[in-house]
């Protein structure tokens, strides 16, 4: 009996943690952040949503650049039924799709470190043309952007 309970709470928590993996690794969470949090200093929104969405290299490691999008999910969602549909880079056999409008981003690029979370970044609001794969009408991957 007492192995049985073990087991099953095994089981319990290695489920929750896939679940919180899969949630982790959503395009909403890693990319999209809306409304716009609102950093008290500016130029050190991009290390604390770093460090907030714990967002980096499988290894580790810092990226190199990372791309918040401030808009809404339901208009990003809405990319995947946009006409503008392209061969993406890199991906041969999958097409991308790039939003008809531009949108918000913040573009944050790497400045110094190399092992997470020491990471500090460059802030740089700009707008864009979003690209994104997508999988049952819903965005699953940020690609790019273009200006």
């Amino acid at each position: 009996m007492i192995i049985m309970v073990i087991i099953f709470l095994v089981l319990l928590f290695w489920e929750n943690e896939v679940n919180d993996e899969v949630v982790m690794s959503t395009l909403e969470h890693l990319h999209v952040d809306y409304p716009q949090n609102d950093v008290p200093v500016p130029a050190r929104y991009c290390n604390h949503m770093i460090i907030q969405r714990v967002i980096r290299e499988p290894d580790h490691t810092c990226k190199k650049e990372h791309v918040f999008i401030h808009e809404r999910p339901r208009k990003i969602n809405s990319i995947c039924i946009s006409p503008k549909k392209v061969a993406c880079q890199n991906l041969s056999a999958i097409f991308c799709f790039q939003s008809e409008t531009k949108f918000k981003m913040t573009v944050c690029q790497l400045i110094e470190g190399t092992r997470y979370p020491a990471c500090r970044y460059h802030y740089s609001p700009t707008e864009g043309f979003v690209l994104v794969t997508c999988d049952d009408l819903r965005p699953d991957s940020f690609l790019g952007y273009v200006k």
